[in-house]
């Protein structure tokens, strides 16, 4: 019994400075953002620690600093169910953060997206500073997007936004904030430095997309895009997906695949897709879902990969129109197909734009992230 209590007041002794807050870990843009994150501040003298939803195995489970999980479970079903186990989740977080003797009374509470409110409340609540690090911009519906906002507003003391689009678009009155652009882990990046573009893989015009299955995304687009495509038998397309097999088959239940297309679920490898890609897609829907920096855009033209891109948003600070790559408007399907088929004939045009990929994206080196981020955290600390 003494034994016992000794290691559990060893365990309370160390006093956490910085508490890192996600809800979904998963291989989307937000967590790999976040990951990079607490590999920048792992240098500082600072004990940190994280929280992250009980739903996922993405790239945080192997984030390298102690993880408490608390619940959360990912609805597919109905909306209002999907609102219910999310609030629900936030409750319980509240109280798991109160509950928590290892957080130093000064410790600074980061919450990553818009989303874990419940730790901003905990931080408001007992005096702790908080930072909201915001990747969403299209957030339904409407009340929903005011309650999370204002309890930003309430309860943040300092905001970072992935772009300046992003900054603009999503403001928050009162709130100090900075633009800090996203970058790419070390080991990805590696990668791809050693890694060739070439105009075709064993004659084949390879184009990727990697995106949730949402429709809003712009997977109806491609498939569209793949059956005006069909003829080119040199053409193929990969979709990758941040969904498992099961939900691959719920989506295209009743939809027509096109024979071009090949469907791959969820994977922490995408380099493996981008080693062999000749052009990278990005389909959101202008009018449904603005991306606010777009890290898949980031980690193509950090392999060389030309890109076509939204004409809004965030893309278009990392893309200029017609050098790295195009921007075009999904719903505007010829002028899709026009793009893609000018870059498959023409391979000057398309290494041409390889190479000025490559040099854009030295503009947004790891060290430069970590370099910013532990500015805003000396600052606020």
């Amino acid at each position: 019994m003494k034994a016992s209590n000794s290691a559990h007041h060893a365990e309370n002794s160390v006093k956490n400075d910085l508490v890192f807050i996600h809800l979904l870990n998963d291989s989307s843009g937000s967590p790999l953002v976040l990951n990079e994150t607490i590999r920048a501040v792992r240098s500082l003298n600072l004990q940190i620690k994280l929280y992250i939803g009980s739903h996922g195995d993405g790239i945080l489970s192997g984030c390298g600093i102690p993880v408490t999980r608390y619940w959360y479970r990912r609805s597919s079903g109905s909306r209002l169910l999907t609102l219910f186990t999310y609030f629900t989740s936030q409750v319980i977080l509240f109280f798991k953060l109160m509950t928590d003797r290892s957080i130093s009374r000064n410790a600074l509470i980061y919450v990553n997206t818009l989303l874990p409110f419940g730790a901003a409340l905990y931080g408001k609540m007992t005096g702790r500073k908080v930072i909201y690090h915001i990747h969403e911009i299209s957030i339904t519906p409407r009340p929903f997007k005011y309650l999370l906002t204002t309890i930003t507003r309430i309860t943040s003391c300092f905001n970072i936004y992935v772009s300046d689009n992003h900054m603009k678009a999503l403001y928050i009155p009162g709130v100090p904030a900075r633009r800090v652009y996203n970058s790419l882990d070390a080991d990805f990046v590696e990668r791809s430095v050693i890694s060739t573009y070439a105009h075709r893989y064993e004659r084949y015009f390879n184009i990727l997309m990697i995106a949730s299955l949402r429709d809003y995304k712009g997977v109806p687009e491609l498939i569209a895009l793949a059956e005006l495509l069909h003829g080119n038998s040199d053409i193929r397309i990969d979709l990758v997906v941040n969904n498992d097999a099961m939900e691959i088959k719920q989506y295209f239940a009743g939809r027509n695949l096109p024979s071009n297309v090949t469907v791959h679920s969820r994977t922490k490898d995408t380099a493996a897709f981008y080693g062999r890609a000749n052009l990278v897609l990005n389909l959101s829907r202008v009018d449904e879902w603005v991306e606010t920096f777009g890290l898949t855009i980031l980690e193509s033209i950090s392999f060389g990969i030309p890109v076509i891109v939204p004409p809004v948003g965030g893309p278009t600070e990392l893309i200029s129109d017609g050098v790295e790559g195009f921007w075009v408007d999904s719903r505007n399907i010829d002028l899709l197909k026009e793009q893609v088929l000018l870059l498959f004939q023409n391979k000057e045009l398309a290494l041409k734009m390889s190479a000025d990929c490559r040099k854009r994206a030295m503009d947004f080196t790891p060290e430069c992230f970590a370099e910013n981020i532990r500015k805003v955290i000396a600052q606020i600390s």
